[in-house]
């Protein structure tokens, strides 16, 4: 995990309706950035750098039909070690039931080295890879 992230967030946890779908959609999708799936519970499951014993910087929880994707403008975005991690977060997104929010690429508009790809989880959560290039 990013250093700058570290010193800001300990975890995040979104809501989910089908914790084996959204499991599955997000252990495909967060491999290619190194995370891995580090516990599994009834209720949650909890991702991050394989060996991590901490907190889990990122978990599902399933609310089932209470769940609800954050309000417009809310997005939640992973670091990238690669362009080729973005490209893969983005296909393995899309064949596990997530939609298409923006293609891999640069996004000048951002910064000349941002290399990004935008997805909408099968809850609605608004998600991205980034790298960030020199």
């Amino acid at each position: 995990m990013s250093p700058h992230i570290a010193s800001l967030f300990d975890h995040v946890s979104v809501g989910v309706a089908d914790l084996d779908r959204a499991a599955a959609f997000y252990d495909a999708c967060l491999a290619p950035l190194g995370l891995v799936r580090l516990w599994r519970a009834e209720r949650a499951v909890g991702y991050g750098p394989e060996g991590y014993t901490a907190e889990a910087p990122f978990a599902l929880v399933k609310a089932g039909a209470e769940a609800r994707a954050p309000v417009a403008g809310f997005h939640l975005a992973f670091i990238a070690a690669s362009r080729e991690a973005v490209d893969a977060f983005h296909a393995a997104a899309l064949r596990h039931g997530g939609l298409d929010e923006g293609p891999p690429g640069i996004r000048e508009h951002y910064d000349p080295g941002y290399y990004a790809a935008f997805v909408r989880d099968p809850d609605g959560h608004r998600l991205e890879a980034v790298l960030h290039e020199p």
